[in-house]
């Protein structure tokens, strides 16, 4: 009979940000453990966690591991058996290995040749003698963003066990009874308050908060129904949406009662639902003097340093509140706001005294200290990067942007100063806002808004969404000079630190090289919606520029190695941009195929592209030509590519018999001129939709053309026709990456 398997592991305080992705791992690990060790499931691996417990449990586990029946290689036959026929010593130590006589083995045909083969079969054992194996292989498989050595060990052969935090206790049920399993702590840890670690069928509550007895203490439970049921009585929300919820109740309810409502702050609920396991809530006010500090200084000060929630009113703007979350149940809340109100009075002060010292001297003074400040110590100072970016972001601007020569000079003027907030008092303090204080004291300085929002904005975005801030509604007239000022930033760093060697790998990216490349192509996919652009803007274009700038302060940027490098890097990056929105992998495949560098490559193009092959293929037409194209593409694959605008088709069909051939030719270059056209004018939809008229002509081509004659000058012919059709289909999309129906 199958029987409910829980599973709880009793940590110190595991931090909020490790919650969501370890409470996915833990039901993941289990559940392959499971399988590993056949035991049969009915039901997934149901999992959750509180900031001192990972929890797992599937509701029916097989009482016993299904049998196991494999084959098992041997030697081969003839290594097995001599010449007349009797056994060497490789088939009698193989037969001997496995209890069976040598008649007894089988002849197994591979595509190696024939081998001696065995079944071995092996009764399966009791699940409670199998799941201690199960728990120590999933305590080991668990990862942490840091591992913990706290002088434990397991009696599995590896030795010493490492884990994000200590374990204080282990819960683990099967069928209500427990599973036996101990973690051993080393001799010299061993005292009267460190004891090994067993397994047990006890879990304990919340550490402050009690209906009798003493907070803390351990509660027996029998179930999985019992442990649930047993948590809430001991102020312990398991669930990670039962405390959201809760928070979001009690956070409303507050607010509306200092007459706002809570600011819209997502991250910071999902994070502060896992800082604690009985959410409740304080309400907590400010002097209103401090209200004219920037918003951006009061909320960070509120939200990243003290994980409060501000208070706005209906028209957004904040209120001298805030609500702070407690990991108990407030008997005197106004004894918690006091000492909260107190911490984040004396962080405001702080804030008031570097706004005020900050504001003595305007931006354009601060960047004489950008020399004090290095970018990398192969790159120069920042005061060199303030110098580059506003050469750089003019140029993109004006010439690749196509924008006015005010906004070139607004794009440079915002480069120059972009970094000038570094220096300042205030981010050195709040790191969280470089680039936000640095558009605002432009602001107070009278700069512009096309000026002050670049600046703003700058390291934005983050990530490859389309939805990612800042949106056109935010920039306003700001929209092209703070397109390419971040263009700006994002490619000299990008550059720079490819050519001082400072390259991505699987698990160093030290200078963010990722997200900067990921918020690169973003802007320059999405030109048309953030910046009101058009025009593809190519990356070779790009990446020259921004190396010429690193050239005339004497640094070398332009390596062919660290271009080539740099070149795959940006791509793959474009890659995952595509595929994070939905795109079809073989689709990707077609307009960015392996080997892609930026030589001609424009982001935007890349995008049209993309939507347009999204459109025509659900064409009756379009998959099968794809696979046509394919079978060409592979008789050519050694003609090399040429621009089919420059082949003469009408000498070409003089070489040409039979009148398949000659009506492909024909088609072809019906067709030609209006596909390059098409492409000319980035109306790939209307290329593709010419593309897909070939059909027919290809199709009969294949059907009745033989390719590989023997006449020379006919294969020649031939040969030359599939390429024109290859390099002009190819100058949209190389078909022959696009999956077929059987795919």
């Amino acid at each position: 009979m199958d029987r409910e398997l829980l599973l709880e592991i009793g940590c110190e305080e595991i931090p909020a940000s490790w919650l969501p992705a370890l409470t996915e791992q833990l039901a993941q690990r289990l559940g392959q453990r499971l399988k590993d060790f056949r035991l049969s499931m009915d039901g997934p691996v149901e999992s959750a966690a509180t900031p001192r417990r990972l929890t797992a449990h599937v509701a029916r586990v097989g009482e016993r591991q299904t049998d196991l029946e494999e084959p098992v290689s041997g030697p081969a036959v003839a290594a097995a058996f001599g010449p007349d026929g009797t056994p060497t010593p490789a088939a009698i130590g193989f037969a001997r290995k496995h209890g069976v006589a040598v008649a007894d083995l089988e002849r197994v045909s591979t595509p190696k040749g024939e081998y001696l083969s065995v079944v071995r079969r092996e009764r399966g054992k009791a699940a409670v003698d199998v799941l201690p194996d199960v728990l120590g292989a999933t305590l080991r498989d668990l990862t942490f963003p840091k591992q913990m050595r706290w002088d434990a060990w397991l009696d599995d052969g590896k030795g010493e066990f490492t884990f994000g935090r200590p374990i204080r206790w282990l819960l683990f049920l099967y069928g209500g009874r427990v599973v036996p399993f101990v973690i051993r702590r080393s001799a010299a840890a061993q005292s009267n308050l460190v004891q090994d670690v067993r397994t047990g069928a006890l879990t304990y509550g919340h550490r402050f908060l009690a209906l009798s007895g003493r907070p803390g203490r351990s509660v027996k439970v029998r179930s999985v129904s019992d442990y649930k049921q047993r948590l809430g009585e001991h102020f312990v929300l398991l669930e990670h949406q039962e405390r959201h919820d809760r928070l979001v109740r009690e956070l409303d309810a507050h607010a509306r009662r200092l007459g706002g409502r809570v600011a819209s702050q997502p991250a910071l609920l999902h994070e502060v639902a896992d800082l604690v396991e009985y959410p409740s809530v304080v309400a907590g006010v400010f002097p209103a003097e401090f209200l004219a500090l920037p918003d951006e200084v009061l909320s960070t000060t509120m939200i990243h340093h003290q994980h409060y929630f501000p208070v706005v009113d209906e028209q957004q703007k904040l209120l001298p509140a805030f609500l702070a979350v407690t990991n108990i149940e407030v008997e005197q809340p106004q004894k918690i706001a006091i000492n909260a109100e107190r911490v984040l009075t004396a962080r405001l002060r702080d804030a008031r005294f570097f706004w005020d010292a900050d504001r003595r001297t305007p931006l354009e003074a601060k960047l004489q200290r950008l020399d004090t400040l290095l970018f990398h110590k192969a790159l120069g100072s920042y005061a060199a990067k303030a110098q580059r970016l506003e050469r750089l972001a003019r140029w993109i601007a004006g010439e690749a942007l196509g924008g006015t020569a005010e906004q070139a000079d607004a794009a440079a003027t915002a480069g120059r100063l972009a970094k000038a907030d570094l220096t300042t008092d205030m981010v050195r303090e709040f790191t969280e806002l470089q680039g936000a204080m640095g558009g605002i004291y432009a602001r107070e300085d009278g700069l512009g808004e096309m000026v002050w929002k670049a600046i703003y904005h700058h390291y934005q975005p983050v990530g490859g969404e389309a939805a990612q801030p800042p949106s056109a509604a935010q920039l306003g007239a700001a929209a092209l000079p703070w397109a390419a000022v971040a263009v700006a930033d994002k490619l000299d760093t990008l550059v720079g630190l490819f050519a001082a060697g400072e390259q991505p790998t699987g698990t160093r990216d030290p200078f963010a090289l990722r997200r900067a490349a990921q918020g690169l192509v973003k802007v320059l996919v999405d030109l048309p919606e953030v910046a009101g652009v058009s025009r593809p803007v190519p990356l070779d274009a790009l990446v020259d520029q921004a190396r010429s700038g690193y050239t005339e302060q004497g640094v070398a940027a332009g390596a062919a190695e660290t271009g080539a490098a740099l070149g795959a890097f940006v791509v793959d990056r474009l890659r995952f941009l595509f595929e994070r929105r939905g795109h079809r992998a073989d689709e990707i495949a077609a307009v960015l195929p392996e080997g892609q560098g930026v030589e001609g490559l424009a982001p935007l193009a890349v995008r049209h592209r993309l939507e347009a092959l999204r459109t025509v293929r659900p064409s009756a037409d379009f998959e099968p030509l794809a696979v046509l194209f394919k079978r060409a593409t592979n008789i050519v694959k050694d003609v090399p590519p040429t621009d089919p605008a420059a082949l003469d088709l009408a000498a070409l069909r003089a070489d040409l018999r039979e009148p398949a051939e000659l009506a492909l030719a024909e088609a072809l270059e019906a067709r030609r001129a209006t596909i390059a056209a098409a492409v000319a004018e980035a109306d790939y939809v209307r290329a593709l939709h010419e593309v897909a008229a070939l059909r027919p002509a290809v199709d009969r081509f294949f059907t009745e053309v033989f390719v590989m004659v023997d006449d020379a000058p006919l294969r020649r012919a031939r040969l030359h026709l599939l390429a024109a059709l290859r390099d002009t289909v190819r100058a949209i999309a190389d078909l022959s990456s696009i999956a077929g129906p059987q795919a």
